[in-house]
C-alpha cells in the first residue's frame, strides 16, 4: 500500500531532520544493510571457531572436560556461521564483494567482472 502525500511529506521531514541533527548516524543507517550485518557475524563466528579450535587443541592434553568446552564453542560458532551464511545468500555475497571493491578501489570504482566482460566482448 503506497504512502499518501501527507505521509510522504512527513517521512521526508523526518529524514531531513535526522540528517541535520546527526549526520554521522544517518549516514551509517543509510549505508548499513542486512547483508553487511550478516557478513560481520560470519567473520566473527569464523574467528570464534578458530579460537575455539586452538583452545581445544591446547586444553585437551591437560583435561578432556575443558577441551570439550572448546568443542562446544566450535559447534556453537559453526551454527552461528551457518545461520548468517544462509541469511546472507548469493545476493548478500555479491553486495559485500561489491562494497569491498568500492572501498579498496579508490579512484577505480569498477567491478573486475565488468572488465572481464568488456575484455571478451566482441564488436560486430
Amino acid at each position: 500500500m503506497p504512502l499518501s502525500e501527507h505521509e510522504q511529506r512527513i517521512l521526508h521531514e523526518l529524514e531531513r531532520s535526522l540528517y541535520q541533527e546527526d549526520p554521522a548516524f544517518a549516514e551509517r543507517v543509510r549505508s548499513e544493510t542486512v547483508y553487511r550485518h550478516a557478513g560481520r557475524h560470519c567473520v566473527w563466528s569464523a574467528l570464534a571457531f578458530v579460537g575455539s579450535f586452538l583452545f581445544m587443541i591446547f586444553t585437551f592434553s591437560s583435561s578432556v572436560v575443558v577441551g570439550f568446552i572448546g568443542v562446544v564453542a566450535m559447534f556453537l560458532s559453526a551454527v552461528v556461521f551457518a545461520n548468517n551464511a544462509r541469511r546472507l545468500g548469493r545476493a548478500g555475497l555479491d553486495d559485500l564483494s561489491r562494497s569491498l571493491h568500492r572501498r579498496g578501489a579508490g579512484a577505480k570504482d569498477r567491478d573486475p567482472r565488468d572488465w572481464i566482460r568488456g575484455r571478451f566482448h566482441r564488436d560486430r
